[in-house]
């Protein structure tokens, strides 16, 4: 049996090279082409002197030709510096211009914008375009067929799979190294599950996989390459669309699914019939808070439980989560919760100021000792949580997000819960701005429902008046048509505060 992810990719494209692979708007891609356009990367990349740790840029789409391309790395054990298509095309050349990469993949469509392909020329970067047709395709990029400035390129990066980004949910994305070692032991752990069927050697699965979180960010990756080492063909989705997902549904029959509650939320939104998916036996949901409230609504329509989990790109997956028999037994009674700690994790919550660790119930800091990251070593989150005597775990918000208001706390997540009580209002972000006289104060911008009536400012502050500490009441309401979001749907909270500084 393969040991290593390297030889876990090359043993699955290597089973049945005719099967299909990756589904994309109905087209299917054998593994025979996948493993044809991964080789066409390695002949650019060999003879560009790029070897193990190279540090290679991938702009992700969620197109089959990158979900290659990130197979490619990751077999040849260099590095997949990710890089954000959904940004401004000025963005992303600067972050080029920082990253200084040897090498950039990249879609045909985004070699045709001028300030992508001007900073990888300025850079000296070696260029490959790939795109998603009827065929796979790997081309060198005209004008970037070798590199330049050589010695000016960012440095191997020793025993790292991912320059990964952050969501970008509190602020700007940035950049956290995830090791080989520890990217590879949060797949096989979970692997196991997929496998059981497996005792006489890997075999292809039958039913695809669903692809409908970013490829950008750590969900998406994982459950990319999660479905490829679980010899799972795979329906990619190039973003969340509610009438795709339920066609894709209803043909591949999943058991399980993982979705972000923004996408739970459009699906009930859109009333799709519960019979269209009702191979469904559970939707694992994380990435940003659950609504229980919304989460109730769903289960009630669809008879699908929601799994809510808990984990950081730092972590290279989840180290919370419910399991089916965990949602069995408790879900009434912890309502709210992420769930229990996953096998060979521990969790803790401790004072900040001290660092001693907290009675169950009482709210503090959460810290995280893994097997993922270093069994030996607790990690300080800035998410504020508490643990019950069962061991169920409840985020209550984040250090770093809350807002101390001439001396008094305001945790953003107890506002915005209070806010979609109204019912005319969908969703709604608090944040905090800085003031003078009292170190900072809540502000909140508000999505209204399509079909509520006339709502105005005054009428929702004053609704939250009647319901909160007076400290706690924002001093300033913008009603939007949308919360900005992220490329995984979570709220950009900095976008949100821009909101307030125009």
């Amino acid at each position: 049996m393969a040991t290593g992810l390297g030889e876990r990719i090359k043993a699955v494209l290597a089973l049945e090279p005719d099967k299909g692979a990756f589904e994309f708007k109905g087209i299917w891609y054998t593994w025979a082409d996948v493993s044809q356009a991964i080789e066409q990367i390695e002949q650019r990349l060999l003879a560009a002197g790029l070897h193990t740790d190279a540090p290679v840029g991938i702009l992700l789409r969620n197109r089959p030709a990158h979900v290659a391309a990130v197979l490619q790395v990751l077999a040849s054990r260099r590095c997949v510096v990710a890089l954000n298509p959904f940004q401004a095309a000025g963005k992303v050349a600067d972050d080029l211009r920082k990253l200084a990469l040897p090498v950039l993949i990249a879609d045909e469509d985004d070699w045709q914008v001028a300030q992508i392909l001007g900073a990888s020329e300025e850079v000296g970067s070696l260029g490959i375009s790939i795109s998603t047709a009827q065929a796979l395709t790997v081309e060198t990029v005209v004008g970037l067929d070798c590199r330049r400035h050589v010695d000016k390129h960012a440095q191997a990066l020793p025993g790292i799979c991912v320059l990964m980004l952050t969501s970008g949910t509190t602020g700007p994305a940035k950049r956290i190294q995830l090791p080989y070692q520890n990217f590879e032991r949060s797949l096989f752990d979970a692997m196991h599950y997929e496998s059981r069927g497996d005792s006489g050697g890997i075999k292809l699965k039958e039913s695809a996989a669903l692809l409908s979180t970013p490829l950008v960010h750590i969900g998406g990756l994982y459950a990319a390459v999660f479905a490829v080492v679980g010899a799972r063909p795979l329906a990619i989705m190039e973003k969340f669309n509610v009438e795709e997902w339920t066609k894709a549904v209803a043909a591949y029959k999943p058991k399980t699914v993982m979705l972000p509650p923004t996408a739970i939320r459009m699906i009930l939104d859109a009333k799709v019939p519960p019979e269209k998916i009702s191979s469904l036996l559970a939707i694992r949901t994380g990435s940003a808070p659950l609504d229980p409230a919304m989460a109730d609504e769903f289960e009630q329509t669809y008879n699908c439980p929601l799994l809510d989990t808990y984990g950081a790109t730092e972590f290279a997956g989840a180290v919370a989560g419910w399991t089916l028999k965990d949602y069995r037994a408790f879900a009434k009674v912890k309502r709210g919760s992420v769930g229990r700690a996953q096998p060979d994790c521990e969790l803790r919550v401790v004072d900040a100021e001290s660092g001693e660790v907290l009675a169950p119930s009482t709210i503090g800091l959460l810290e995280v000792k893994s097997v993922q990251i270093d069994p030996n070593k607790w990690l300080r989150t800035t998410d504020l949580a508490e643990i019950d005597s069962d061991g169920f775990l409840f985020i209550r918000g984040r250090a770093d997000d809350a807002i101390i208001r001439g001396g008094f706390k305001i945790l953003p997540r107890e506002v915005e819960k209070t806010f979609r009580e109204h019912p005319a209002v969908k969703d709604a972000c608090v944040v905090g701005l800085p003031d003078a006289r009292l170190g900072a104060v809540p502000v909140v911008a508000v999505q209204l429902r399509e079909d509520s009536p006339a709502t105005t400012a005054e009428e929702l502050l004053g609704f939250a008046r009647e319901r909160l500490v007076s400290y706690q009441v924002p001093v300033s309401l913008k009603l939007v048509m949308a919360l900005p979001r992220t490329p995984s749907l979570k709220v950009s909270q900095h976008e949100v505060r821009a909101l307030f500084n125009e």
